[in-house]
């Protein structure tokens, strides 16, 4: 018996010396596209789009250090675009992107203001796709991930990590938050969720809640929780 269609593409373009994971996702449908945290790179991101024949609908931004969104201005001059995202509490962090980038070797990174913010459990549509929007602050305090429940795949940016966590020795970082969104907002979406993130490669969040020693039901002293191995409907 054949599996029905992903209603979602996904291709990873690493970009900056920090390789940071841009990753566009589309409808597979429609073939309408966003690009989720361009740091760098455009003109790589803009021609793999093109060569697929997809058509960029928005920009998406997880949070706003530099090698995330560094690049979304360039990318939006140059097709008109939204930049949808990160939460508002990150402001601050996209207004340092022209110094961080003096500092990293990227002096053509620039700050911006998003056409939209975004807060906890607002949705986004991409073509004929859903996006759910979740809250994680810790890393940065306006971190948001993007969520596709009928494809069970998420883009975390740096929540979380395989086999780690995202730092929490910046400017208004909160490491309490950040185990307790990774464990309240994203353990109850399922254990089957395949996701990507900031950099690295991608995980499952079943793999992290077994093995990851810094959030795993181990490490976290909790007993695992029973759940549908296709998770919550």
């Amino acid at each position: 018996m054949s599996q029905p269609a992903s209603p979602i593409g996904v291709f990873v373009t690493p970009v900056t010396p920090l390789q940071q994971n841009c990753t566009t996702v589309w409808c597979t449908r429609t073939n309408k596209a966003a690009v989720i945290d361009p740091g760098g790179g455009v003109d790589v991101i803009l021609g793999e789009i093109a060569r697929r024949g997809l058509t960029l609908d928005a920009i998406w931004i997880t949070h706003g250090h530099l090698d995330h969104a560094g690049g979304a201005a360039e990318m939006q001059d140059k097709t008109g675009v939204e930049i949808i995202g990160p939460h508002a509490e990150d402001q601050f962090w996209i207004d340092l992107i022209p110094t961080q980038g003096q500092k990293y070797g990227l002096p053509d990174a620039r700050t911006f203001t998003p056409t939209r913010f975004l807060a906890d459990g607002e949705t986004l549509v991409l073509g004929e796709t859903t996006w759910e929007v979740f809250h994680c602050p810790g890393h940065t305090p306006g971190h948001i991930i993007f969520f596709n429940r009928e494809a069970r795949f998420a883009q975390v940016g740096d929540v979380l990590f395989q086999g780690s966590i995202g730092r929490t020795d910046f400017p208004r970082s909160d490491h309490a938050a950040l185990l307790n969104a990774i464990t309240t907002k994203l353990w109850p979406l399922g254990d089957d969720v395949t996701f990507v993130p900031g950099h690295g490669p991608h995980s499952t969040f079943g793999a992290e809640r077994r093995t990851n020693p810094y959030v795993s039901d181990q490490a976290m002293g909790r007993a695992p929780i029973a759940r549908p191995a296709s998770g919550p409907s």
